[in-house]
């Protein structure tokens, strides 16, 4: 089987200068601002982000640099049509007493009166009003050596779904990659083999938007993304020949999941990849499976047209509930959707897509 061929690894590009706010400082007397409404925002930062722009306040520039570093040096996406700008609001709150716990306490979701939260504990939570575009993040300053779970269940958190919401965008588990400004998306449950395929196909040369979280104008099928990191098991390193590449994410960080899993981060703006400059025209819709193929059978299989729209439901049941899924889920039945088998090397997979996005 071929090697995964990379391209040289590029550097990061400088991170921009975060602006310092003239503004007056808050009350000395608690008891006159009960609220922290005179808490200002001292810093502030904004970002293509998902085909739209985000504008970022905080008092912590320590919570911006981490809006840096999730954001900072990713292709500017444009969606070609006027969205308003969402804005987000990161606010540093005192360190939590006692030994913490060896992880964050789970976010729970919650919603009323046109908000939407979701609560760690009473220093870590976020709260969105997506009709308005306005978010606040709410941090503990201890959260702040823990940065994975911070950036991952907090910021992101608040950015994927004020973008969904606010821009009328389809909301997807899913990865997607392509060629030529034409994308497939990646469809399947976790441990199919999404992020294995997702990673050969980059190395190969492929365009690549997102690993974990696609999303998707459905009038036009354009599929956009965050492709800041991925995610792989390091048993997926067995197929990697290349040097430099399995140098990549060898030397990545290595996160935990809530579900137990450990995982190689490698860092995408880093590594020998092509970042797709532009949103992907959905061209095929691919369902994953960790079934493997028969011996000389294909390993890519048409679904038939009656069974598409009750698969894409069933893999996706958050997205399905959202405002637009009709619209999406008719255009990708009319355009037909694919089963895609597990081969003896993720190569013959990444071989049995491209194909698809001639």
């Amino acid at each position: 089987m071929p090697a995964a061929h990379a391209a040289p690894m590029p550097d990061r590009p400088a991170m921009p200068t975060i602006q310092r706010l003239d503004i007056r400082d808050a009350p000395a007397d608690p008891g006159s601002d009960p609220f922290g409404e005179h808490v200002a925002a001292r810093y502030s930062l904004r970002k293509r982000i998902l085909g739209g722009l985000f504008s970022f306040e905080s008092d912590s520039r320590a919570l911006l640099d981490l809006v840096e570093a999730a954001y900072g040096g990713l292709p500017q996406h444009a969606l070609d049509v006027a969205l308003p700008v969402c804005r987000v609001e990161l606010r540093l709150s005192p360190r939590r007493p006692g030994p913490l716990p060896a992880e964050p306490p789970t976010v729970k979701t919650r919603s009323g009166a046109g908000w939407l939260c979701g609560v760690m504990d009473a220093g870590n939570y976020v709260m969105m009003a997506p009709r308005q575009g306005q978010a606040l993040v709410v941090a503990a300053e201890d959260m702040l050596e823990r940065a994975y779970y911070l950036r991952y269940e907090l910021i992101e958190f608040a950015v994927f779904v004020l973008a969904a919401r606010a821009w009328g965008l389809v909301p997807l588990h899913a990865a997607c990659i392509g060629r030529h400004g034409r994308g497939a998306l990646l469809l399947g449950a976790s441990g199919a083999g999404k992020s294995t395929l997702a990673l050969h196909s980059l190395l190969r040369g492929l365009d690549f938007v997102a690993e974990d979280a696609v999303f998707v104008q459905p009038e036009r099928l354009l599929a956009t993304g965050v492709p800041n990191y991925l995610h792989v098991r390091a048993d997926a390193l067995r197929f990697i020949e290349d040097g430099p590449a399995r140098q990549w994410i060898v030397q990545a960080p290595v996160i935990r999941r809530r579900s137990g899993v450990e995982k190689l981060e490698p860092d995408l703006r880093l590594g020998p990849v092509r970042l797709a400059p532009s949103p992907l025209q959905v061209a095929a819709t691919v369902f994953v499976s960790s079934q493997p193929a028969p011996a000389g059978e294909p390993l890519l299989l048409p679904i038939a047209a009656g069974e598409i729209a009750a698969r894409l439901a069933a893999d996706q049941p958050y997205a399905a509930g959202q405002a637009h899924w009709d619209d999406f889920a008719a255009r990708i039945v009319r355009q037909g959707a694919w089963l895609l088998r597990r081969g003896r090397h993720p190569e013959e997979a990444v071989d049995a897509l491209l194909p698809l996005l001639a």
